[in-house]
């Protein structure tokens, strides 16, 4: 019994002991950490290749036609694009890949337009639909896929079958939207994929990588056992009494030299004469640390009040027209950001609005935006249409600038006396219109190169008529591209319905309307990225 109590009470044993169970524990942990998120990545990479090989196959459909191939019509057309999806079902390595027109009263059901099979792929049986079969929507998830498509403007949507089902063995169902040339969904392509691969490559991982960590870690701790013989007891504690002694008195001690035969021991008593060291510099130099980081937040504090005065940010900001109000806002995601809006009179009649939004976010971001914000003010006044400003203006960028940045700019100039509005668009979101005594739209436009990209680039301008009452508004992707904490976007419906929410109110109302839905359906995650909005009213 007092063998046993002595070794229990070694303490070069205990260690050795803790040491041996600790690296089998660690082994098994780090394998099961490994294959999760080996296992996670996969799947996020199947899943984004299956939707790649979707977004794909819809292009090689006519979104135009889906609705006349029901009823016979571009056969020679219709027969064309079955050999192609057939084709690349065969060469993509997929079970089934169908084209459906859904019933968008309640998405309880679909008619077939393509389908083609390839059962060899799984040994499945896979039944052919015809075309024009009317099927029953199998499940309330397929129901809420369909609506999230066809509503929701969701890019695309996954289907997990992990049971198998008769010959249906698991697999995925990736489901895109088929636009016609207008951009609505004409129907919905759908691509069945097996899932097997994913478990082929889980299988070998646990068994070689989980199996081979857990023996180099039990080796490590037999190897740790066979160095672990001398004595380390006193090194230690001489150690450990030199680090209480310094607790105690904050001030340099004996220095600690050849105090243990391996270098682990001689590091760690080096650590303590350093960490000795350290500490008491630490002490003597913790005021002039404060005092830097003061400046460097004294000095991001008056970037901010720079880039907030380089654009107009008082309102009204014509307090002397009656003809028209405008009102905007810019919230950077960081201290400054690359965002800007601009407006200024030509003359007496002529209004510019200028809204840009650089890539990347930070002081470079908002070095590019004040270059690019100067230069368009300095070339409007100079006269011009919009687009021969912007394409003067991309010239000037892609000559002078040697970064990796670019920008995106929607320019409009509005002839006060008439409500002519001519715009440019490069790369910008869609501007959103509402007529007097409407809603608010979105209105689709041709979008240019974004700027400082190629310095060959013309752009084209856009007309339109903006009558008494009508208001314009103008943004950037920070509204749209917001997200929440479960990684959903706020989505350009959603603006337009946000927007219509406050349609009755000032333009100050509706800007700070849409700003305060973004913040409540961001909740608690962090904005990514620059918010910026401005909004317009011809009032005479």
């Amino acid at each position: 019994m007092d063998e046993k109590r002595r070794v229990r009470s070694n303490m070069a044993v205990s260690i050795i002991l803790a040491i041996v169970i600790l690296l089998a524990v660690l082994g098994v942990i780090v394998s099961w950490i490994g294959y999760v998120c080996f296992s996670g990545a996969f799947d996020r990479e199947y899943s984004t290749s299956t939707y790649h090989m979707a977004k794909t196959a819809a292009n090689l459909v006519n979104g135009d036609h889906l609705a006349g191939y029901l009823f016979g019509q571009y056969m020679d057309e219709y027969q064309e694009t079955s050999e192609d999806l057939d084709a690349f079902c065969t060469n993509i390595n997929v079970s089934l890949i169908y084209v459906i027109m859904v019933d968008q009263t309640d998405y309880n059901s679909f008619v077939s337009v393509f389908n083609e099979i390839d059962n060899a792929v799984d040994n499945t049986e896979y039944e052919e639909w015809e075309l024009g079969r009317r099927v029953s929507t199998t499940n309330g998830e397929y129901r809420r896929k369909y609506q999230s498509l066809y509503e929701e403007g969701a890019d695309y949507e996954i289907v997990y079958r992990t049971e198998r089902l008769g010959r249906i063995h698991p697999h995925i169902t990736t489901i895109v939207p088929v636009f016609d040339s207008r951009g609505r969904v004409a129907g919905l392509l759908c691509i069945q994929r097996p899932i097997r691969e994913m478990d082929d490559a889980r299988r070998p991982y646990l068994w070689q990588v989980g199996v081979s960590t857990t023996l180099l870690a039990i080796m490590a701790a037999l190897l740790a056992v066979m160095f672990l013989r001398i004595r380390v007891v006193a090194p230690i504690s001489k150690i450990s009494g030199e680090a209480a002694r310094f607790a105690r008195e904050n001030t340099i001690g004996d220095t600690l030299e050849d105090i243990g035969d391996y270098d682990v021991i001689q590091d760690l008593a080096g650590s303590i004469e350093k960490m000795e060291t350290d500490m008491v510099n630490y002490i003597d130099n913790l005021t002039a640390v404060t005092a830097e980081r003061e400046r460097i937040g004294a000095e991001l504090s008056f970037a901010t009040r720079i880039q907030s005065d380089a654009i107009p940010n008082v309102f009204p900001a014509f307090p002397d027209r009656k003809d028209f109000d405008i009102y905007a806002s810019m919230t950077p995601a960081k201290e400054v950001g690359g965002d800007f809006y601009n407006f200024y009179l030509i003359d007496d009649d002529h209004l510019a609005l200028v809204i840009g939004d650089v890539s990347g976010k930070g002081v470079p971001a908002a070095l590019f935006m004040m270059i690019t914000n100067i230069m368009i003010s300095d070339r409007t006044n100079m006269g011009g249409s919009p687009a021969e400003i912007m394409t003067f203006v991309n010239r000037n960028l892609c000559k002078n600038t040697r970064s990796d940045m670019f920008v995106t700019v929607w320019l409009g100039i509005i002839e006060l006396s008439t409500g002519r509005l001519t715009s440019v668009n490069a790369g910008h979101e869609d501007i959103v219109v509402c007529r007097n005594g409407g809603e608010f739209e979105l209105l689709k436009t041709r979008h240019g190169v974004v700027a400082a990209a190629l310095d060959t680039v013309c752009y084209t301008d856009e007309v339109m008529t903006l009558n008494k009452g009508d208001r314009l508004f103008i943004y950037t992707d920070g509204i749209p591209e917001a997200v929440n904490a479960d990684s959903q976007m706020y989505g350009l419906k959603r603006m337009v319905e946000t927007l219509n929410r406050y349609k009755d109110g000032s333009l100050q109302e509706i800007i700070e309307g849409v700003k305060s839905s973004v913040d409540e359906f961001s909740g608690e995650a962090a904005q990514f990225d620059d918010i910026t909005m401005l909004c317009f009213e011809r009032k005479l």
